[in-house]
């Protein structure tokens, strides 16, 4: 895919990296492709960071046409850039994109235009241990037109935001909240996919949570309201009786990429892993005995983010004493040194650009 480049005149300076925050420092320049239904992909182009115009009828603006990836390039020891399996994120836009009705884009193009960005900015990609380069893909529909129908335009962009520690004050574990009445999807709606209405549709949860001192909300089928799914905006996973359970891909749950690597991690490291449905009850349940003995999100922000209490109702619990756990240490150990450079990449996960 050829791409037009044009450099801003104005270039910026990084703040400290100690001041970083996520998401509120953006690079110079953006990537922008358009689609349209006669001509497919065309004019791909990175130009200066800015506002773009959309016109007030846009399909995004009216029906939620939009879908979009998140991924990290992270600065080795040795002062190079690298990637961790990019190319998960972009199979996974390409099924988000599917089910949203929206142009799928050639794998080898999109992975094109995901490096040729990133070396632009390659400024941006800070050095601490921790920080990295938040890339944000997405894709929206801009059909100029009211009517409910298949997207017949839409524009691919890309932007960067360098981003700070998750953890700059260490990882410590969380209080996360089991939500029953809200439901963040069905199986046969939206849940696979990576769109804004799923993370609308969760907010309400999680400012409930909020207000009761707790970081996140653990979701429960929107069916039965009875299996666990996911915890905020991550999947889950649970030690019990030593063994790892995770909620099975039903077509409710995202399909993580740091899932699917901490599944293939634990099992080289001699753990059983098992995905299927665990209910609400048989997880208080092992909680009450004694049985559950780690509990973790995994996600692209925080790598794995220990869980220390649940709640349910009036009623909370206190995980592996509230500390983070050996697996869920271990686990973090192993993938943030895959990803930062720090040790060995044994499953060809990095993208060395």
């Amino acid at each position: 895919m050829e791409i037009k480049i044009t450099k801003t005149t104005t270039p910026q300076t990084m703040p400290p990296e100690e001041k970083l925050g996520f998401g509120k420092v953006f690079t110079d320049h953006m990537l922008l492709v358009d689609w349209s239904k006669e001509k497919g992909w065309y004019d791909a182009r990175i130009v200066p960071f800015g506002r773009i115009s959309l016109h007030p009828a846009s399909t995004v603006l009216h029906y939620g046409a939009e879908i979009f990836e998140g991924l990290k390039a992270y600065r080795r020891e040795d002062g190079g850039v690298q990637l961790f399996r990019p190319m998960e994120n972009i199979k996974r836009m390409n099924r988000s994109a599917e089910r949203m009705s929206l142009p799928e884009m050639d794998e080898n193009d999109m992975l094109q235009l995901l490096t040729t960005f990133v070396k632009l900015e390659e400024k941006w990609v800070p050095k601490s241990f921790g920080t990295s380069l938040y890339l944000r893909p997405f894709l929206f529909g801009n059909d100029e037109a009211l009517g409910v129908h298949a997207v017949h335009n839409a524009t691919f962009m890309l932007i960067a935001s360098p981003s700070g520690s998750y953890y700059a004050e260490g990882i410590n574990p969380v209080g996360i909240m089991i939500e029953n009445e809200d439901v963040r999807t069905v199986r046969g709606g939206t849940g696979y996919a990576k769109c804004g209405g799923n993370y609308a549709a969760s907010t309400r949860a999680g400012e409930r949570a909020a207000k009761k001192g707790y970081s996140q909300v653990l979701w429960l089928d929107g069916v039965e309201r009875k299996y666990i799914e996911e915890v905020g905006a991550m999947n889950v996973m649970f030690k019990i009786n030593g063994e790892i359970v995770t909620p099975m891909l039903t077509g409710s749950i995202l399909p993580g990429i740091t899932r699917k690597s901490c599944i293939e991690v634990l099992k080289d490291l001699g753990y059983t892993v098992t995905e299927r449905l665990l209910s609400v009850d048989e997880l208080l349940s092992a909680l009450k005995s004694g049985a559950l003995e780690e509990a973790w999100g995994c996600g692209t922000a925080a790598v794995v983010s220990p869980i220390g209490k649940l709640a349910f109702g009036e009623e909370e619990y206190v995980i592996g004493g509230g500390k983070i756990g050996e697996v869920t240490q271990k686990l973090y150990d192993v993938l943030t040194g895959i990803q930062w450079g720090k040790q060995s990449d044994p499953y060809g996960w990095v993208y060395k650009l």
